[in-house]
């Protein structure tokens, strides 16, 4: 993958996470937004809210840097170990593998709100999972041209 689509992509689940984040904050502050789904769809109770959106707000203040550091190359939480590499794979093989386990327990369990009830939560888990498994990813570094400069 070369390294500006591994940025993009990066940012781009940084983004989607952002709007998801943004979103469920505007139905908590105005309950029957337009064009948004109901408080239920966004929120699983797992956590409480105040807790959620204050991860959520420091998950986004850290994507943030790492992103910056990986466009950089450089950086402490650019990836340059293929220890870290393949230990962020699996993280992220096993995060991924956790939602589609806890799609599947949703749609067992909870029949009537098949296929998509309250399933936003684990859609921005795999976003995360992808975000986890992009910063893992090995850029394609440019080839040098053929001409040879003294």
């Amino acid at each position: 993958m070369s390294h500006s689509l591994r940025i993009t992509l990066l940012w781009t689940c940084t983004a989607l996470f952002l709007a998801r984040v943004m979103g469920q904050i505007l139905v908590g502050i105005y309950p029957g937004a337009p064009m948004l789904p109901e408080w239920k769809e966004w929120y699983s109770g797992l956590l409480p809210y105040p807790w959620l959106v204050l991860s959520q707000l420091l998950l986004l203040m850290f994507m943030t840097v790492v992103n910056v550091d990986t466009a950089r190359r450089s950086g402490h939480f650019c990836v340059v170990s293929a220890t870290v590499r393949w230990r962020l794979n699996l993280f992220a093989a096993l995060y991924a593998g956790s939602m589609v386990f806890r799609y599947t327990y949703r749609m067992i369990t909870m029949p009537e709100e098949r296929w998509f009830g309250g399933t936003i939560p684990i859609w921005f888990h795999f976003v995360l999972a992808a975000w986890v498994w992009l910063v893992a990813v090995k850029s394609k570094t440019p080839k040098a041209s053929g001409a040879n400069v003294s």
